[in-house]
């Protein structure tokens, strides 16, 4: 069980940082959008490129930000129900949601979205949109996201387990700040 605690660890070490370096890109797209806007106001020119690129970051926001969120308990559940059992009943519920929802959606996701970017990748694709982008990396991120929150979702049922097992105290962790 040591062994997969400090596997536990690793992940939460690697979704930490993916979800520091993550929240730069609300930064960058912001940037993006206001020079977008001003050259289209202040000089008449504007591109399908910057837009894109707008796009492309915001979905990168929320795709490789999806484990930082469950790591930092931010996700949607049903919190009347939840919060009506003690540690170890709420660790049950994070378990079997992990092991029968999480896991089966996101490695499922992953590997549809798999092939959809291997296409892009081959075939070189572009966005039909005149001065458009290059699709892969936007697609890229659907597997690379969806890969990324599986591997915190076996961190989290780890971690379940360890508090099942009495080897882990369940951090009393408020979700993520909320708006």
């Amino acid at each position: 069980m040591n062994a997969l605690l400090a596997l536990a660890r690793g992940i939460d070490a690697l979704t930490e940082r993916i979800g520091r370096l993550v929240i730069w890109l609300v930064l960058v797209a912001t940037l993006i959008s206001a020079g977008n806007a001003l050259a289209r106001y202040v000089i008449g020119e504007s591109s399908n490129a910057w837009l894109e690129i707008q796009w492309y970051l915001f979905g990168a926001m929320f795709l490789l930000a999806a484990g930082y969120t469950l790591k930092h308990n931010g996700h949607v559940r049903i919190d009347i129900v939840y919060n009506r059992f003690g540690i170890k009943g709420r660790a049950w519920i994070d378990l079997l949601g992990g092991v029968f929802f999480l896991l089966p959606m996101a490695g499922l996701l992953a590997w549809l979205a798999w092939p959809m970017f291997l296409d892009a990748w081959v075939s070189g694709e572009m966005s039909p949109d005149s001065g458009g982008l290059l699709r892969w990396p936007v697609k890229l991120l659907l597997p690379l996201g969806f890969g990324l929150l599986a591997l915190q979702g076996v961190a989290e049922i780890i971690k379940r387990i360890g508090v099942l097992t009495g080897r882990l105290d369940l951090p009393c962790e408020s979700p993520v700040e909320e708006v």
